[in-house]
C-alpha cells in the first residue's frame, strides 16, 4: 500500500523546489503517493505591501490560486505536473514574471485557470490548506512541510529537509527513511546545522 505524503510549497521557494524533487526521486522506491499543498511565503511571512518582497510574493499567490483551479477540476495528478512546469521556469529558466496560461498550455492543462490567479474566491480553499500545514509543525518554521502519516494513524509532519543540492540515489533514499523515521517519533524535535551554500536546483526536470 503506497504511503500518502502532503507537500506543502511556495512556488518561488528554492528550497521546496529542490526538497521536491529529492521527494519526487525516491516515490518509485519507496512507494510514494505525494499531493502537492500550498503554503503562501506572502501570508506566512505578512509581507506587507511596504516591503520590496511584495510584489513577487503576491505573485506567487496567484501561482497558488491557479494550482487550487486546476486542483479542484483536473485533480492531484495535474497540481503536479504544473508545480513541475512552475519549477522549470522559475528555478531552472529564472523566469519571475510569465504568461500562467503558457504554462498551462505546456502541460495540456485547460487556459481557462488562468483566470483563478486574480479569483479571490480561490482564497479560503487555499488558505485553509496553508493553515493545515502550519498545524501540523508550528508557526515557527518555514517552507518546505512534509505531512506522513503518524503512528497512531493520524498525520504528522515536519518542517524540511532542506538540501541545497540534489543527493545520489543511495543518500536520496537514506535521507527518505531517516525523514520518515524521525517524523513519526513523537519525541524527536530539530535537527539543523548552519547553511554554507544556496540552493542548487541540478538540471531541469
Amino acid at each position: 500500500m503506497s504511503t500518502p505524503v502532503r507537500f506543502w510549497l511556495d512556488p518561488l521557494c528554492p528550497f521546496c523546489w529542490t526538497t521536491s524533487q529529492w521527494l519526487r526521486s525516491v516515490a518509485a522506491e519507496r512507494d510514494l503517493s505525494i499531493s502537492y499543498q500550498p503554503i503562501s511565503l506572502l501570508v506566512k511571512n505578512q509581507i506587507g505591501d511596504d516591503s520590496p518582497w511584495y510584489g513577487v510574493a503576491k505573485w506567487g499567490y496567484g501561482l497558488l490560486r491557479v494550482l487550487e483551479s486546476v486542483r479542484a477540476v483536473e485533480g492531484e495528478t495535474a497540481v503536479a505536473e504544473l508545480y513541475v512546469e512552475y519549477g522549470r521556469r522559475i528555478h531552472h529558466d529564472g523566469h519571475r514574471d510569465f504568461d500562467v496560461a503558457e504554462m498551462l498550455a505546456a502541460v495540456g492543462l485547460p487556459l481557462s485557470h488562468a483566470a483563478a490567479f486574480d479569483d479571490e474566491s480561490f482564497d479560503d480553499e487555499l488558505l485553509r490548506r496553508h493553515h493545515e500545514g502550519l498545524a501540523l509543525v508550528g508557526n515557527d518554521v518555514g517552507t518546505p512541510i512534509i505531512g506522513v502519516p503518524g503512528r497512531d494513524g493520524g498525520e504528522v509532519g515536519v518542517f524540511g529537509p532542506v538540501i541545497t543540492a540534489l543527493p545520489n540515489r543511495d543518500d536520496a533514499l537514506a535521507l527518505w527513511d531517516a525523514t520518515f523515521a524521525l517524523a513519526r517519533m513523537p519525541e524527536f524535535f530539530e535537527l539543523k546545522r548552519t547553511r554554507t551554500s544556496g540552493p542548487n536546483p541540478g538540471e531541469r526536470p
